[in-house]
C-alpha cells in the first residue's frame, strides 16, 4: 500500500516567497502530494499549490507590496492590522488577482491551516476545503502576527498566527497519517531561534490571554525542538527538506518588488537543483 505523502510549509512573513518559488517549480513539474499543511505565510501562499495557480503568490505580492492598502503603519494605527484585511482577503482574491476557489475545491488534496487559539495557547489545525468564505478567515488568522494584528474570531474561536505554537507542523502531519513529508523551511539549516525581544509589549497586548503569552515566552524553545525533529526525520529518510542555503535577509514586510523576486528565485533554484532527489524520495516500490 502506497504511503501517503504530505507537504509541510513553514511561515515567516515575506520569507514565504522562497516557498512560493519552490512550489511553482513543483507545480510546473507536475509533482503532486496527498495532503498539505501551512502555517502563516505557508498557508496564505501555499493554498495556491492546491488551486494550481503557478506564479500567483509572486505576482500579487510584487504588484501590491508598495501599496498602502496592502500593508502600512497607517493601517496598523487606524485598524489594529498591519495588513489591510479587506484589501488582502477580499479585494485581491476576489477581484484584483482572483484566487481560483473552484480549482481549489476540485483538488481532492486536503489542505490544513495552522492557527493558535489565544484562549488555550494551543494550536488548531483546520482543514479548509472551500477556498473562500469562512476559509479566508482561517487563512487570515493563521497569518495574523501578534501585536500587529487583531485577534480573528471565527467559529467561536479567538485566533492568531499558527507559528506561535506549531511553526513547523511535521509531527502534526505525521499524526494525520502522512508518514512521508516534503518540508519547506524558510530558515537555513544552522538557524537557531532566540527569545522574542518584544515580550514586554506582547505581555501587555495579550494580557487578557495568559495562555497565549506563555506560548510566546517558550516559542523559541518549541521552534528549535521542531527544527531538530525535522532534521532527525530528514536523516532517517522520512522527510525531504527544502531550505534556503543561507539566511534570506528579508523581513516580514517589504515594499521592494526586486527583493521579493530575489527570494523567489532562490526558492526556484533550490527546487530545480533537487528535482531528481525529490522524485526519488516520492517514488514508490
Amino acid at each position: 500500500m502506497k504511503e501517503k505523502t504530505g507537504l509541510v510549509l513553514e511561515g515567516g512573513g515575506m520569507r514565504g516567497i522562497f516557498t512560493a518559488g519552490v512550489l511553482d517549480v513543483m507545480m510546473e513539474q507536475g509533482i503532486k502530494l496527498d495532503g498539505a499543511m501551512g502555517v502563516s505565510a505557508g498557508a496564505v501562499f501555499g493554498c495556491n499549490y492546491k488551486s494550481g495557480q503557478i506564479g500567483r503568490s509572486l505576482r500579487y505580492n510584487t504588484r501590491f507590496c508598495a501599496d498602502p492598502r496592502y500593508w502600512s503603519l497607517e493601517s496598523l494605527v487606524r485598524t489594529g492590522d498591519l495588513f489591510g484585511v479587506k484589501f488582502c482577503y477580499d479585494d485581491i482574491p476576489n477581484r484584483l488577482d482572483p484566487f481560483d476557489a473552484a480549482a481549489y475545491r476540485a483538488n481532492p488534496m486536503p489542505f490544513y491551516a495552522v492557527c493558535t487559539n489565544v484562549e488555550t495557547g494551543k494550536a488548531i489545525h483546520k482543514r479548509l476545503d472551500q477556498g473562500e468564505g469562512k476559509d479566508m478567515e482561517y487563512f487570515r488568522a493563521s497569518a495574523s502576527m501578534p501585536v500587529v494584528s487583531r485577534i480573528v474570531e471565527v467559529d467561536g474561536y479567538k485566533l492568531l498566527d499558527g507559528g506561535i505554537v506549531d511553526s513547523i507542523p511535521l509531527l502534526s502531519m505525521e499524526r494525520r497519517g502522512y508518514p512521508k513529508n516534503v518540508v519547506i523551511l524558510t530558515q537555513p539549516i544552522d538557524y537557531v531561534k532566540k527569545p522574542n525581544s518584544m515580550m514586554p509589549l506582547i505581555r501587555v497586548a495579550l494580557r487578557k490571554y495568559p495562555a497565549c503569552v506563555k506560548a510566546m515566552e517558550v516559542r523559541h524553545l518549541r521552534y528549535n525542538k521542531q527544527a531538530a525533529y525535522v532534521r532527525e526525520q530528514e536523516l532517517a529518510g522520512k522527510a525531504f527538506v527544502i531550505r534556503p542555503p543561507q539566511a534570506l535577509e528579508i523581513g516580514h514586510t517589504t515594499k521592494d518588488p526586486d527583493e521579493l523576486r530575489r527570494v523567489y528565485e532562490i526558492g526556484r533554484t533550490e527546487m530545480e537543483a533537487r528535482l531528481d532527489a525529490l522524485r526519488e524520495f516520492l517514488k514508490t516500490e
